[in-house]
């Protein structure tokens, strides 16, 4: 911390003019809204953060994902489940550090402005106290001078009245000089006490200055030092959470590296199986020679297979009421 910088820089060579102590106030009054700032930047971060993990727990424990999946494909599944559930529990507990981190800020502005109240009080009272007793002190100046020219006119007077032969005329103009002689002497020890007076406060008040100039670079010092702990800090917090989130998913890839695609096959062959034997040809059946103890239809071997034979070809009985005749396309019934 440098100590003295402020004091030395922070002055006006006009008795009535504070810019020095104003333009540090205005400094300090800057940095303490960069901090709400920032303290507001955590809160809205921990709102988001607090959301996010809120609405991926919601995903994690509602949204099926995968649900039908067997064997080592539902085990990584459900490790996958199980992280994803962690991270959002991590964002939501990051979203309350933020918080906590904003209040401690907010408690470090509301202490320095505490502190800073006391010195500013005592700086405001000073700045009074000198801009009244300058004023005192140049309206005792006025009337000083004023009473110098009034006692000049009076010498100048009974200058030019020394011919004058009424001697009450010429008594009056002494007692006039004697009167303002008075005047001057008395205006002129007012003045030099208003003089005094007005070095003294002025020397209380550059004190006071020099002090409130040390306050105030001690709690800049302090304010710069906070602040960047708390950012650094705050990356630290976001570092870590990547890399928290990283090691729960590294989690799930270990679990996706002992999936096995075969193990999974086999594993739905053996539950799910329906049977070894696929379905025979179906063989042909020939309506006019029915074959005896032919298999069901769909149940025939692979060895019987069906051969087509040649349609019988009907023979022309006239005498057979069964057949019609064909030679003479005749379509009568008999």
């Amino acid at each position: 911390m440098t100590g003295s910088l402020f004091k030395g820089n922070f002055w006006s060579s006009d008795i009535l003019s504070n810019i020095g102590y104003e333009t540090i106030i205005q400094h300090l009054n800057n940095g303490r809204k960069n901090c709400k700032e920032f303290e507001d930047f955590l809160k809205e971060r921990a709102s988001i953060e607090e959301k996010y993990g809120k609405d991926l727990l919601s995903l994690s424990r509602k949204k099926p994902c995968g649900q039908s999946e067997t064997n080592t494909l539902k085990r990584a599944l459900d490790v996958f489940k199980l992280q994803i559930d962690s991270v959002a529990q991590s964002h939501i507990q990051l979203a309350q550090t933020l918080r906590e981190e904003a209040r401690k800020m907010e408690e470090f502005r509301e202490k320095q402005k505490l502190q800073r109240k006391k010195t500013e009080l005592i700086m405001d009272a000073a700045h009074k106290q000198k801009s009244l007793q300058f004023k005192k002190t140049m309206d005792a100046k006025k009337n000083y001078e004023q009473k110098c020219r009034d006692k000049d006119e009076a010498e100048q007077a009974v200058h030019r009245s020394a011919n004058v032969v009424n001697p009450k005329q010429q008594e009056k103009l002494f007692v006039k000089l004697a009167t303002s002689k008075t005047a001057v002497e008395d205006s002129d020890k007012a003045y030099m006490l208003h003089i005094n007076t007005l070095d003294k406060i002025r020397e209380e008040w550059q004190s006071e200055h020099i002090k409130a100039c040390e306050v105030f670079e001690t709690q800049e010092c302090e304010r710069i030092n906070f602040f960047r702990n708390a950012l650094w800090l705050h990356m630290n917090q976001l570092s870590q959470q990547c890399v928290t989130s990283d090691n729960m998913y590294e989690e799930v890839r270990k679990s996706l590296e002992v999936c096995s695609i075969e193990k999974d096959i086999e594993y739905f062959v053996n539950q799910r199986k329906t049977g070894q034997t696929p379905p025979a040809p179906i063989m042909y059946e020939n309506f006019y020679c029915p074959q005896k103890n032919a298999a069901p239809p769909g149940k025939a071997t692979g060895s019987d297979l069906a051969r087509r034979r040649p349609l019988p070809i009907p023979k022309s009985l006239p005498d057979d009421p069964d057949y019609s005749l064909l030679d003479n396309y005749s379509l009568i019934y008999q």
